[in-house]
């Protein structure tokens, strides 16, 4: 099987903003508790926060982390998350059907940020919440001094703002199963009202409006529609959701990319109709704050309790690979695609998993949120590709090799990620760099297997992981790589123009 890919500079996609390497913590199973945080444990450090998961964080270079939610956000009275803990309500979590202590509230969590080198991106409820109780939070957050909650932040041990700049105004709204669920209509008006007294405490900020939670609901897409002809003027991002998960046809579940690829063309559609409808010189940009995989069928019930083990997906070789597919779709998108929060960080749904008392391992997705964190930060060049196209039951006619290209003009470097998924044929991929002059390899890594169902464990962390690939000697900027069956594949060029 030959692919043939050509990389030219000038054809630029879109600059890569920082925030598109972001992910998510909830108040939901053992992300926050026995997660990020677990007093008595031996790496924590003096407020309980695992030492060992900050390292694993800092790793992945996570610029925005999405709190407090999630399902859990529309319930949720963040004034119960502030003050001396031992005076904190214990109350009923339910969303997700468990009790929540409330041991860690915003300050906390904006403190965990600042030790795990990343910003946090702040959500507020609109289930239960009132825009009254959104803008306090920003008061709260955000404001100097001298007023009622920013006074209350002083003296709850944080004297100096914490400068949160981008704010989710509630969380799937358009979804029956939210707490306070609203149609688009009751939505739109109650997001704009949170909006006007969100900014205008603070005017530095950005905020989030609810986009569809899934291409699968029979609302999607005209809810994105009417919620932003009532926000538009005011709002800077309309967030989109949506997970894959594998029914049985690996195939199908490969291309779970072109599914992704859609619901964006879709999305930006939709802003796009409403941006012409208000004759509006605004571009309006989407943050995709929950992506990835998630074994949904496998939820199961349970008992209320604190922190119970619950959507602790463990994932294969197959998944990460899906998941590298889903990220270059996320890449060349980054015209639009300004955030996007793998969802989530730590034990739910996560590339980190932990045990209590015990270790911190790397989920087998880890990896390509990782590749592209790292290597993925430039502009988006939109290449040239020849490759055999295959035949699936869910998505018809789709690319066997799907790439994204990125220029660090800073770094003199050229990033190529690139997905193989045929389970059987090697793609023997040839990349021309000619029109950036002199360039040569220097770095490649693949992620590949014999066994898609390979996971990793706290007993066996490598079983799954990229390994260095023999570089490729290019022949007038001309490099033929062979890409294996069923791989992610990272490669790195320097160029001298």
């Amino acid at each position: 099987m030959n692919t043939k890919v050509t990389i030219v500079k000038e054809f630029t996609q879109g600059e890569v903003d920082p925030n598109l390497f972001s992910s998510f913590i909830e108040h939901l199973g053992r992300a926050v508790y026995t997660g990020i945080y677990e007093p008595g444990h031996p790496c924590a450090d003096e407020q309980g926060f695992r030492k060992d998961v900050i390292d694993l964080v800092k790793d992945l270079k996570v610029s925005l982390v999405r709190y407090p939610g999630g399902n859990f956000l529309s319930g949720y009275d963040w004034k119960n998350g502030i003050g001396p803990k031992d005076k904190r309500p214990v109350r009923l979590d339910r969303a997700w059907h468990t009790i929540e202590p409330n041991e860690i509230g915003i300050d906390e969590f904006y403190d965990w940020s600042r030790k795990a080198g990343t910003q946090v991106m702040a959500a507020v409820n609109m289930g239960t919440g009132t825009p009254q109780d959104a803008g306090d939070m920003v008061e709260y957050c955000n404001f100097p001094g001298g007023t009622y909650w920013s006074d209350l932040r002083a003296q709850n041990g944080h004297k100096d703002p914490y400068g949160i700049k981008t704010w989710c105004i509630g969380n799937e709204m358009d979804g029956p199963w939210q707490i306070g669920h609203l149609d688009a209509d009751e939505y739109g008006k109650k997001a704009l009202e949170a909006a006007k007294i969100m900014k205008w405490t603070d005017d530095t900020i950005k905020v989030v409006v609810c986009g569809s939670a899934t291409t699968s609901m029979p609302t999607y897409p005209t809810w994105d529609r009417t919620v932003l002809e009532h926000t538009y003027d005011l709002v800077d991002y309309i967030s989109i959701h949506h997970y894959f998960e594998n029914f049985g046809n690996d195939d199908d579940f490969l291309a779970s990319f072109k599914g992704m690829d859609d619901f964006i063309k879709t999305s930006i559609a939709t802003c796009d109709y409403v941006k012409a409808v208000k004759r509006s010189k605004k571009t309006m940009y989407l943050s995709f704050d929950e992506w990835n995989v998630w074994y949904q069928q496998n939820q199961q019930p349970h008992p209320w309790q604190k922190a119970p083990r619950i959507l602790e997906d463990h994932y294969s070789l197959l998944d990460a690979l899906v998941v590298g597919g889903m990220a270059i779709t996320l890449l060349n998108h980054a015209d639009r695609v300004k955030t996007a929060c793998l969802a989530q960080l730590v034990n739910v749904i996560a590339p980190i998993f932990t045990e209590p008392g015990k270790g911190a391992y790397k989920q087998t997705i880890f990896y390509p949120f990782r590749d592209i964190s790292v290597y993925g930060r430039g502009t988006v060049l939109t290449p040239v590709v020849r490759t055999p196209n295959k035949i699936t039951d869910k998505y018809g006619e789709v690319p066997t090799v799907i790439f994204a290209t990125v220029y660090n003009e800073e770094n003199k470097e050229v990033s190529v990620f690139a997905l193989n998924t045929s389970k059987t044929e090697v793609s023997e991929t040839e990349i021309d760099l000619m029109s950036f002059g002199k360039s040569k390899m220097c770095y490649r890594t693949e992620l590949a297997g014999s066994d898609l169902n390979a996971k990793n464990s706290l007993e066996a962390p490598d079983t799954v992981r990229p390994v260095s690939a023999a570089l490729v000697e290019g022949d007038g900027n001309k490099y033929t790589v062979p890409l294996k069956p069923a791989s992610w594949n990272v490669m790195r060029f320097s160029v001298d123009e």
